[in-house]
């Protein structure tokens, strides 16, 4: 995409809510890589809690990727990767959230990250539960096609990520309606259509978790919850206030992306019909990651540096945050041919989907894959004909790319 004249206004804020929920800003995006890649976007406290005026956007791939992979001189925990918050957050309330996994430094980080992948997120964990979660997927897509005509988000998109989630943990399924209500709540401060308080939903995740955490530890099971808070090691053990934060973690990171990226990738299916053809007949496997490259339901997570450093010719201090734009680095014409073009059979496809590598890596990236797999190959086999009915409504956030709700014909 090639850029004649500037689309990009002084003092444009791309973590202003209202113009994530109408767009991806792609064509500025594209412009800043050619001619900014490194760009000051200006913040108020009162529009994102933070109180030192802004950060730099990294928009190319090669920045986000080279910060991402970084072993020293970029933090997670300093201010969180989150880059908005609702402006009546304070940095106390924002310090409580370094407990989550995103938000750790080595060596907490590692230590944490080694006994929740050894527990959880190994190919044999996934393995274990895939065959239970393609009768999911198919028994969603049955149901769904019952009721002729709904909403493909909740209907379809959100489901196989939250009954994974209650799989894989060991969680009721019953309750995943509440774990669904609540990660809602927790990511839609910026959308008015959801009367919502996060604080209030994060604490009753958290509760929700401790408990099943303790009853585990009273009485252990044969379930990934026990490995994690009633393993024979200290060192494989993660204290009840850890094992909570995780489980907020996943609730968010767990169902959100998953369920956005699901959503998104059927919006572009139909957006593509020969694709939607190719992948009836094919089912490539490269799909799942074209669909993760195009949808990016994260728009852009944040480091900060602990030194100054000099990213794309731009001298960044100490203590400045700097945003990896995920949304920009998966549409770089420099890595991907053609990238405004939705290609199932794209390979290599080395898009950041799931992070920029290094420390950070999504941690469920391979359950991700398979969950988006065995939805759309359910789509595939049970609503070959599915049709949108309207476009999708967006989610009002700063920071995330979220689909509220998408009409179909089942």
């Amino acid at each position: 995409m090639s850029i004649d004249r500037c689309p990009v206004a002084h003092g444009t804020d791309f973590t202003d809510p209202d113009l994530i929920q109408a767009r991806v800003p792609l064509p500025e995006f594209a412009y800043l890589r050619q001619n900014q890649p490194m760009f000051w976007n200006p913040q108020t406290k009162d529009n994102s809690s933070f109180e030192d005026g802004g950060f730099w956007l990294a928009t190319r791939h090669q920045d986000v990727k080279d910060i991402s992979c970084a072993r020293e001189g970029w933090s997670s925990e300093e201010n969180t990767a989150i880059v908005k918050f609702e402006g009546s957050v304070g940095k106390d309330e924002r310090d409580i959230q370094k407990q989550m996994l995103i938000n750790m430094d080595d060596p907490k980080h590692a230590e944490v990250r080694g006994i929740v992948s050894r527990g959880v997120f190994t190919p044999r964990g996934v393995a274990k539960i895939e065959d239970a979660l393609r009768a999911r997927a198919n028994q969603i897509c049955i149901e769904a096609k019952a009721k002729g005509q709904g909403n493909f988000v909740e209907d379809v998109a959100c489901e196989l990520p939250l009954q994974a989630l209650a799989d894989l943990m060991g969680f009721p399924q019953d309750d995943r309606k509440q774990i669904f209500d609540w990660s809602n709540q927790m990511m839609a401060y910026d959308d008015p259509d959801f009367e919502v308080d996060p604080a209030v939903a994060a604490a009753e995740i958290l509760g929700y978790a401790i408990t099943i955490g303790e009853t585990r530890k009273a009485c252990p099971a044969d379930d990934i919850i026990t490995k994690l808070v009633a393993a024979s090691t200290e060192a494989d053990t993660l204290t009840t206030e850890e094992f909570a934060w995780f489980i907020l973690m996943l609730a968010v990171a767990g169902n959100e992306t998953t369920r956005n990226a699901i959503s998104h990738g059927m919006h572009a299916f139909m957006q593509f019909p020969e694709q939607w053809e190719i992948y009836k007949r094919d089912r490539p496997e490269t799909a799942a990651d074209e669909i993760v490259r195009w949808a990016t339901p994260v728009v852009m997570f944040q480091r900060t540096a602990l030194q100054d450093a000099e990213v794309a010719g731009q001298h960044v201090k100490a203590g400045q945050r700097v945003g990896l734009v995920y949304s920009s680095a998966n549409f770089d014409e420099t890595v991907f041919e053609d990238p405004h073009s939705f290609n199932i059979l794209r390979d290599p496809n080395p898009h950041v989907g799931f992070g920029g590598g290094g420390a950070h890596f999504c941690v469920g990236a391979n359950l991700a894959k398979v969950e988006i797999n065995l939805m759309f190959n359910a789509i595939a086999d049970h609503l070959p004909d599915i049709t949108a009915l309207g476009e999708p409504s967006r989610l009002r956030s700063g920071w995330l790319n979220g689909l509220k709700g998408f009409p179909v014909s089942y």
